[in-house]
């Protein structure tokens, strides 16, 4: 038997409805509910992927379970892809940590408690990490990327299986297909499920927050694209919120008919996550079938391609004739459906001459501004690469007089295209260096080293004094890590010889941290602090010890220090002592052992 729909699942239902028949009133549009959508209404269903709902799991061949009648588009959360990024954050992946939503550190910190309480889970975590240290790929979004592609076709703990044979795995899920025996162990003995359920009405406020947002974002597009969403039919839209991930990093993945989008929220106030993103994606489910369908045009659209061998593009889209327009193309939309911050001005309600007067020229004006906005932004579009968009963004403004829909005017956008026109002029822009990533191809810039990571990289190199002035400027602001500033300081004291002050500093770390690596690192220095004290005091420092076993990360080196420091008492490395060097017991004031010593040479 269905069980009732939950509280929030009800309301965010009604939410959709009432946004969708507010819409379709400006779209002259009808409408009937959320729950089911009609051919002119889409809805956005919030799917809960855990073992309350009903699904069974051996019945799950793709990413998430839809019904049919259903919706297409869908916002939801998965348990197997918690627990993958629940794995990665326990092996030491820190992206974006400040930045992401609270419940990421809350759920670190109830695994770091459950970790520091059994052995065994240690253990578990040991050889999940050193598999995951093993298969580590240098670009930091292709190597999340290849976990999360596993974890999207998993069924829900404790089982953790692929749903499809290993197979028909997408090609980065296969490369780690092996992790899932260390992945189930490691849920296991963390009891990962419980803090899954702890935490998901922390996940279900997240939903809510994206939900409204994401909702007006494809009704907006529908309603301008004059697109019908039907009810599920094979192809489906999903949304996926984890926050255990890196928020300045979306995966978005194309898989056969499924466009699904994993975005972490962050701890920003209003909506946590990129709307444009899930527009941008949403745009490339409804636009790709409809240009991939005109494939016997393309071959005359090829010389497009001479037009931007020197953009700053991937050559994916250097040699895909047909990506590169359909991305021109939705950036093209984008331009059309770009609005300005600044609020349109409202109507008044007064039917004085006047009034209506002074609103008619204000619109006139916001208007134009818009326009204005919306061309720089084609200008832009076209001086990365995207050489098409001024075309179809010329041929969108006639579909908007004629009120015909994308789908009708497809077509005749390709076929009545002026390709040498096009040509000529994508080859006289002046293109610019870089171009953003694109979601669904991203290119992980650098990470920029700033604040306490800059501090480290400062005391590793041998720069004391610039490390000490950030960790002083870091304990100064209120939200900065006190934490690890203050193991910076310690570590500067204990560098320039002052023991006591870096006691000191240890132990004020331990009382702020709750980083398992900052905690066993700080546990080890006092252990060797307390082994190094005149007479030593070994019942101390055997306390610290223990305790950095049991509270370290995964790293080997915190478990070999700890270990160490057990099996004996640290002792300081002796340095060598400079020979006395006397200057003056070579000297010879009249030269005679020089003259002595020289040989002339050779006759030749």
């Amino acid at each position: 038997m269905p069980q009732k729909p939950s509280h929030l699942s009800r309301r965010l239902t009604l939410l959709t409805a009432a946004l969708a028949v507010s819409l379709a009133a400006v779209a002259q549009q009808s409408s009937s509910s959320s729950s089911s959508s009609t051919p002119d209404t889409p809805a956005i269903s919030n799917t809960q992927n855990t073992p309350q709902n009903g699904a069974n799991p051996a019945f799950r061949p793709r990413a998430a379970q839809i019904e049919e009648g259903g919706s297409a588009v869908t916002l939801e959360t998965s348990e197997p892809l918690f627990d993958m990024g629940a794995a990665l954050n326990a092996c030491g992946y820190d992206a974006d940590l400040d930045k992401s939503a609270p419940v990421r550190a809350e759920v670190r910190a109830d695994m770091n408690t459950t970790l520091a309480a059994s052995e065994t889970a240690r253990a578990s975590r040991d050889a999940l990490c050193a598999y995951i240290a093993s298969h580590h790929l240098n670009d930091a979004g292709l190597n999340v990327g290849q976990y999360v592609s596993l974890a999207l076709y998993l069924s829900p703990p404790p089982s953790l299986t692929p749903n499809l044979d290993e197979t028909e795995l997408p090609p980065q899920a296969t490369q780690v297909v092996n992790i899932l025996p260390l992945l189930r162990t490691f849920v296991a003995e963390v009891d990962l499920h419980y803090i899954w359920l702890h935490h998901h009405s922390e996940y279900e406020a997240l939903q809510a927050r994206v939900h409204d947002a994401m909702v007006h974002a494809v009704l907006s597009t529908n309603i301008y694209l004059h697109q019908p969403v039907s009810s599920y039919d094979g192809r489906r839209f999903l949304v996926l919120l984890e926050p255990m991930l890196s928020p300045s990093l979306t995966n978005a993945r194309v898989y056969g008919s499924d466009y699904i989008i994993v975005m972490s929220p962050s701890n920003a106030t209003g909506v946590p996550v990129p709307i444009g993103e899930i527009r941008h994606i949403y745009l490339h489910y409804v636009i790709e079938p409809m240009v991939y369908s005109r494939g016997t045009a393309m071959e005359r659209i090829q010389p497009m391609l001479r037009g931007v061998q020197d953009a700053p593009l991937e050559f994916f889209y250097k040699s895909d004739v047909v990506a590169l327009m359909t991305e021109c193309l939705i950036k093209a939309v984008e331009a059309h459906m770009y609005v300005i911050d600044s609020p349109a001005p409202e109507k008044p309600k007064s039917k004085e001459r006047v009034d209506l007067d002074r609103y008619a020229a204000l619109k006139a004006l916001y208007d134009s501004e818009n326009s204005l906005a919306r061309l720089k932004l084609v200008d832009t579009d076209e001086a990365q690469g995207w050489v098409l968009t001024s075309y179809f963004y010329q041929t969108l403004t006639q579909m908007e007089h004629t009120g015909d829909g994308l789908r009708d005017e497809i077509a005749p956008m390709i076929y009545g295209m002026d390709v040498d026109r096009e040509r000529k002029h994508a080859e006289e822009i002046v293109f610019v260096k870089t171009v953003p990533a694109d979601p669904l191809r991203p290119n992980t810039a650098p990470r920029k080293i700033e604040g306490m990571d800059l501090a480290e990289l400062d005391l590793m190199t041998g720069k004391p004094d610039q490390a000490g002035d950030i960790a002083e400027k870091t304990l100064a602001d209120p939200k900065g890590d006190h934490a690890r500033a203050q193991y910076v300081l310690a570590r500067i004291n204990l560098m320039q010889g002052d023991p006591e002050k870096a006691m000191a500093g240890f132990q004020q770390t331990l009382t702020l941290s709750k980083d398992p690596r900052t905690m066993a690192w700080s546990h080890i220095y006092l252990g060797r602090l307390y082994d190094s004290m005149n007479p030593p005091d070994r019942d101390h420092a055997l306390a610290e010890y223990k305790l950095a076993e049991t509270v370290r990360d995964s790293q080997p080196d915190t478990k070999k220090a700890a270990e160490a420091g057990l099996a004996k008492p640290f002792a300081l490395p002796l340095r060598a002592k400079p020979q006395a060097q006397d200057d003056d017991k070579d000297f010879d004031p009249t030269g005679k052992a020089e003259k002595d010593s020289y040989q002339p040479p050779a006759p030749k």
